[in-house]
């Protein structure tokens, strides 16, 4: 498999290439908008032809490149069937999106957000915000549910083997990956706690609103298009 970790410093979002060395085929999981010219040069200079622009969720940090690069590339856009409409496909638990020879495993990991999935590869987990490093995402908007990601973690993820690679969807100290292992130790929101304990610290972040979460959710509802964000 063909792999590369991208990232956009604006939102701190990690954007994966998944590519098939034989096909020329290749996936971007997450792409962010304000990066298109950046990846579609990379996938020039790889000779990758870009098949798939798949979202692990409807975001409320940064607008998702799917549609303009759907647009550009002529590639299908994927999302969770509780995501965003305007996809050409909507998964669901077990589905799998097909690179060539890799295929992309879909597991539904609804918490952050009701919509949260997340895709498997040759020992690689994408989880978007379900799963970062030492941490996980919020889940006090976009119905998300506390003791739902709690369950979506340890009946999904931690199920995994503990060697598999967690590649997240965000990360704000510089770390790149993690491992399912090292999660089950040492993450600081879920080790040693039980659901109820995690549902009550989960409760209790009274973090502050997205910044970009009026303009990111309504144009991701729509893949992100330009013509989707407001003017002006």
């Amino acid at each position: 498999m063909l792999f590369r970790q991208l990232f956009d410093a604006e939102t701190s979002t990690y954007t994966y290439l998944v590519g098939d060395p034989a096909s020329r085929q290749a996936a971007l999981i997450d792409p962010v908008l304000g990066q298109v010219e950046r990846d579609l040069e990379l996938l020039r200079e790889l000779d990758l032809q870009l098949a798939w622009a798949l979202d692990t969720h409807v975001h409320a940090d940064h607008v998702t490149a799917a549609g303009a690069l759907r647009e550009r590339t002529g590639c299908k856009t994927v999302a969770g069937e509780r995501g965003a409409s305007c996809v050409d496909v909507q998964v669901r638990h077990g589905d799998v999106v097909q690179v060539g020879a890799v295929a992309l495993r879909v597991v539904e990991t609804p918490g952050h957000t009701g919509d949260s999935v997340s895709y498997l590869a040759d020992g690689c987990a994408f989880t978007g915000d379900a799963l970062m490093v030492r941490a996980c995402g919020r889940t006090d908007f976009q119905n998300g549910d506390a003791g739902q990601l709690y369950d979506s973690i340890h009946a999904h993820l931690y199920s995994l083997p503990d060697d598999t690679r967690v590649y997240p969807g965000h990360d704000y100290k510089g770390r790149t990956v993690t491992t399912v292992g090292e999660e089950r130790r040492f993450n600081a929101r879920l080790a040693g706690r039980t659901r109820e304990q995690f549902v009550t610290l989960m409760n209790g972040l009274d973090l502050p609103r997205p910044r970009h979460m009026d303009v990111a959710v309504p144009a991701n509802l729509a893949c992100g298009k330009p013509q989707a964000l407001p003017q002006g």
